[in-house]
């Protein structure tokens, strides 16, 4: 039987970013010497009962504090149910009692495409097809393939979206912003989207699972500055 750690990355990443590129990597980060991380949680193995292939996390890139793991609850005034975003400590939790949350790392929507507030989780899917909004494609018009108009884009390897995503609904409109997984673990801790909050695959089939329809979803505003903005 193959071990997690035998387990062959199965086709390299998709090209396509879930709502827009990622942000290009500053010289800094690029000469950075990072600590050692430790092996991973089993979890983040590879999964063989998807319709479509989930490799496992690949070693050494994910910080532990941004693997999956239960924490005590920063807010034990929300119902059980209720999602959290904080996109500056870029960290979901999921509220499970007064007591406890389920915490998970993320990438967050980039400064000048980040969107916050309070939603509905309206409804969720599995391996769902990408429809890219209109406001996307006029910035990339090379993404109109895609459109909802032409259906979108099928779901499995190469999808964006990934293998599971949550629809945020604010007043029963469509606030286009979704959770949703296919996140590079490179990626977790970044800002690098237009306000989709990504995950790895393992982490957005485990939040799916225990995720309540109908519940509260909260994306606090970021307290960075941006950097889109000028004095």
């Amino acid at each position: 039987m193959l071990t997690r750690r035998k387990f062959a990355a199965l086709g390299a990443m998709a090209a396509l970013s879930a709502c827009a590129a990622p942000q290009p990597v500053t010289r800094a980060a690029a000469t950075a010497v990072p600590e050692p991380i430790p092996p991973l949680p089993d979890f983040y193995g590879p999964i063989y009962d998807e319709p479509y292939p989930v490799p496992a996390v690949e070693e050494g890139v994910l910080r532990p504090e941004l693997w999956r793991q239960e924490v005590d609850n920063p807010w034990p005034g929300y119902k059980r149910g209720t999602i959290v975003v904080d996109p500056d400590a870029a960290l979901l939790h999921f509220v499970q009692s007064p007591d406890t949350a389920m915490r998970y790392g993320v990438s967050v929507g980039a400064q000048g495409y980040s969107w916050n507030g309070t939603a509905r989780l309206q409804f969720s899917r599995k391996w769902p097809r990408w429809k890219v909004p209109a406001s996307m494609i006029a910035r990339q018009p090379e993404l109109e393939p895609y459109s909802v108009a032409n259906g979108g884009m099928d779901p499995g390897p190469g999808n964006p979206m990934g293998a599971r995503a949550l629809y945020l609904f604010q007043d029963g409109v469509d606030t286009l912003y979704r959770i949703h997984g296919d996140a590079d673990p490179r990626e977790l801790g970044q800002a690098v989207s237009s306000g989709c909050i990504r995950m790895l695959n393992q982490d957005a089939i485990d939040l799916y699972d225990r995720s309540i329809h109908g519940a509260t979803v909260i994306v606090l505003p970021s307290r960075a500055p941006d950097p889109t903005v000028t004095a």
